[in-house]
Parts: structure tokens; C-alpha cells; sequence
């Protein structure tokens, strides 16, 4: 080591630590809206003034974190191993996972401050200094091919993005008549349900509300294959040509992805991506539920149009079947899903093994952004990240002293701060975005520091 570099990393070394006796003495939330969705921010506290932050995933309950909160007071948050597999039991797939993956980014992130080093150096290094992000659009006005063509190459003048992904499926085709097939009032129920549980909630009707609101999770908790919704040839040309409108505005050699195709069946989303092959696509994501491994075996094995899933997967054994049975071209975890930093490389080292590369799904805040970074610098198979907050001016300033621009030539710097890359949010940013049914920054939650319930999974 040279002196330039023992200095450096002295400089970030808190030397009234003493990483063997910290403790956990305090979990704190904040909720926040329009990162672009509603995120969570979970800090820990500990005896020796060192914080960490994680997050609960995107639309998820913080009630996942809470709960976890009386296994964690007077513990160790260096031992992440032990934290992690005590408390694993209580995350489940999807945003049921939220509490558990946060409570493990936090623990790192203290860990790293502790010892002064940057995750990625406690998972056994980087293979990279900087990582490369995909750009997800969600734009007004994507109608058209044309329109969300011009969309995305904003997004490479501006940012210098070197992958992309778009939307496409039966959300292209509601308005085209004749382009679905589907038992008659059937599609009008997603809309209706919706619709009836916004206006209940604007009215002040609660219970309303929440009976609407149930009612269109029935419908939207229809797993593809038993929704009856078919798209015609009709609707085919039409998603066909859309990509193509695509391509003639951005061209063929950026890479390109794919997602939110719908609840439709096997069938055709074989038809589709058959359909999309010659556009040079760089992976079809989450076309039905991953747990069809059956399925998603016929599918990859019936297109060359690489498939994709993941993000909703709870922990590397969940992930075996699919990558087993070749179901599957890409894996695209999250890291709020996944179980957190060192379950998310585990995954990635895993599907190496298969052939299989990683991409990473990320919707959050910066606290998911850099903890993602730390993890997929340490992993050798790693492909692209998320980053769907190219709209999102404040994204940035929730770090207080943030590197800005984050994303130059689409790439980010992996961060070489102790922990995941963030000394500390900026409380004046996250309270101008507060949820508003859901106030306060960082409030106490004594609350929950004696839950207790009997939750051995055996006698």
C-alpha cells in the first residue's frame, strides 16, 4: 500500500470504533414518494454513533421491517451472516422480502464503516471500478413506437446510456380495437376496479376504498395463463411494428430490453417474441410468473429472443430451478427482493456456473442504487443495472455531498466510502418528499423494540 493510499483510507476509518462491541440500539423509517415510486429508507442505529441505511422495496410495507425490529436491538450488526439467517424466515418473493433485504443493507453498510472499507472489498473485491446502467423508460406520449423511440434516444444524448428498455404489451393495445381477445368484460374489470378505489380514496371513503382496492387486487393477482386474454394477429402487427418504430429511431446496435408485457399465456408470448426476434433484443423480461419453470423451459427453448426473469425472487435457491432446467437466457434480480447484498452475489456467482448472465433490477432510491453497485462490483457475471429515475431531478440530492453528475457515459463509479458509498441522507430532501399518509423522518418506533411471537418453523 502506498501512502497516498493508507492515508486515504485512514481518513474514512472511524477510529472511536470498535467494531466488536457495537450494537443495534434503534431502527427509523422514512417513507417517500416519487423516486420514482414510494420507497422506505430504513436507518439502524448503534452504540458507537455509526448508522446504516437500507430500504424496503418499492410499494412494499415497511410492516415487513418493523417486525424484525426485537431480533435485531443489542445485536452485533457486523455479524451479518447471523442476522441474516435468523431473520430470513420472515421475507417471502417479491415485496414480501422488503424487510429482510434492508435490515441486511443496513448491517453492511455499518459493517463498512466500521472498518472503513467499501462493501464490495468484504465480498472479495471488484472485478470493476465502474458499473453500467440501463435506462428504463416510462414516458407520457408512448402511444406510439415513434414516440417512445425518440424518448429513449434522449436518454442516450443526455446521459450517454449504453443499454436500454422499454415497455411493451397489452398496455400498447387497450385503445386498439380489435388488437385483444379476451371473456367479454373481462378487461374493462382492471380499469373499473381501479378507478371505483381512486375515487372512494378522493371522496374520504375508507372503506370504500379498501373494498375497491381488494377488488382489483382479484383481478390483477390472476396469474397469466387463467386470465382468458389473448392478443390477435391484429394486435401483433401492431406491437411488432411498434418495436420497429423503435428501432428506425435508435437504431440496431444499442442493446435493448423489454418489459410489462401483460397477463397473457404461454402461447402467445411465444408468438411475440418469435415476432420480436430480427430487432436484435437483448432480453424479454417477467412474460409469466417465474415459478411456471415447466414453462418458462418451453418458452426459451421455442424463441431466440433472449428470456429474462427474476426481480421477484426471494433468495439463490428460488432462482436453481430455473437456471437447472435452461429456462431462462438472463437472471435479473433485485437487490430489495433478492435478500440483500451477499445473497444477491451468491445468486449471480450461481448462475455463472450455468452460463447465465446477471442483470439487476433497481426502481429505488439511491441507498438500493449504491448497495446494488457494491454487490454487482463484486460479481464476475454481471451485466447492466436498472436506473428508472432518469426523471427524477432530487434523485441525487437525497445524498447529502453527492457525486453529480452519478451516471456520465452511462456508466456509474463504484463508490470507495465506507459501506455502501453514503455517509448520510439528506433529511431536508426526504422530508420535502414524504409520503403523505405516512409523515415523519426518522421518528422513534419503541413500539416494536418487544413484539414477540413463537415463529420456530419446527418443534
Amino acid at each position: 500500500m502506498t501512502k497516498e493510499n493508507y492515508e486515504s483510507t485512514l481518513a474514512y476509518t472511524n477510529t472511536n470504533s470498535k467494531p466488536t462491541d457495537l450494537k443495534i440500539t434503534d431502527m427509523r423509517f422514512v417513507d417517500i414518494v416519487g423516486a420514482p415510486m414510494h420507497c422506505t429508507l430504513l436507518r439502524l442505529e448503534t452504540n458507537q454513533g455509526i448508522t446504516g441505511y437500507g430500504e424496503v422495496r418499492d410499494g412494499a410495507s415497511k410492516l415487513y421491517a418493523q417486525m424484525l425490529k426485537r431480533f435485531l436491538i443489542g445485536e452485533n450488526p457486523c455479524n451479518i451472516d447471523k442476522i441474516f439467517r435468523r431473520i430470513k424466515q420472515f421475507g417471502g418473493q417479491s415485496r414480501q422480502a422488503g424487510g429482510v433485504c434492508a435490515v441486511e443493507i443496513a448491517c453492511w453498510d455499518i459493517a463498512g464503516k466500521a472498518y472503513g472499507i467499501p462493501v464490495y472489498q468484504m465480498l472479495g473485491g471488484k472485478f470493476r471500478d465502474k458499473i453500467r446502467m440501463y435506462c428504463d423508460t416510462d414516458v407520457d406520449g408512448k402511444d406510439t413506437g415513434l414516440n417512445m423511440g425518440n424518448a429513449l434516444k434522449k436518454r442516450i444524448e443526455k446521459n450517454g446510456y449504453t443499454m436500454l428498455k422499454m415497455d411493451l404489451g397489452i398496455n400498447q393495445l387497450w385503445d386498439v380495437e380489435g388488437g385483444l381477445c379476451a371473456p367479454v368484460g373481462f378487461l374493462e374489470q382492471y380499469g373499473y376496479t381501479a378507478k371505483m378505489a381512486r375515487e372512494a380514496k378522493a371522496r374520504g371513503d375508507k372503506a370504500a376504498a379498501r373494498w375497491w382496492a381488494n377488488r382489483n387486487y382479484d383481478v390483477n393477482n390472476i396469474a397469466h395463463p387463467f386470465t382468458g386474454i389473448h392478443i390477435t394477429e391484429k394486435g401483433f402487427d401492431y406491437l411488432e411494428n411498434y418495436v420497429e418504430e423503435v428501432r428506425s429511431v435508435i437504431g440496431y446496435e444499442i442493446p435493448l430490453s423489454i418489459d410489462h408485457f401483460g397477463h397473457i399465456g404461454i402461447d402467445d408470448c411465444i408468438k411475440l417474441a418469435k415476432r420480436v426476434e430480427r430487432f436484435n433484443l437483448c432480453w424479454l423480461e417477467d412474460l409469466i410468473p417465474w415459478q411456471l419453470t415447466d414453462q418458462y423451459v418451453r418458452l426459451n427453448q421455442s424463441t431466440t429472443s433472449p428470456i429474462a426473469t427474476g426481480e421477484d425472487i426471494y433468495l439463490k435457491e428460488n432462482f436453481k430451478p430455473l437456471l437447472e432446467s435452461g429456462g431462462v437466457s438472463v437472471i435479473h434480480p433485485d437487490i430489495l427482493s433478492s435478500g440483500g447484498i451477499l445473497e444477491n452475489k451468491k445468486i449471480g456467482d450461481m448462475a455463472m456456473e450455468y452460463g447465465v448472465q446477471m442483470a439487476v433490477h433497481m426502481a429505488e432510491t439511491p441507498v438500493a442504487c449504491l448497495a446494488a453497485v457494491q454487490s454487482v462490483a463484486a460479481t464476475e457475471n454481471f451485466l447492466a443495472l436498472e436506473f428508472h429515475s432518469n426523471d427524477v431531478p432530487w434523485w441525487s440530492d437525497m445524498v447529502k455531498d453527492a457525486e453529480k453528475p452519478r451516471i456520465v457515459d452511462g456508466f456509474m463509479a463504484v463508490p470507495e466510502k465506507p459501506g455502501i458509498g453514503i455517509d448520510e441522507l439528506d433529511d431536508e430532501v426526504l422530508a420535502a418528499h414524504v409520503h403523505p399518509e405516512i409523515p415523519g423522518v426518522w421518528e422513534p418506533t419503541t413500539e416494536w423494540d418487544n413484539w414477540m411471537s413463537h415463529d420456530r418453523l419446527w418443534s
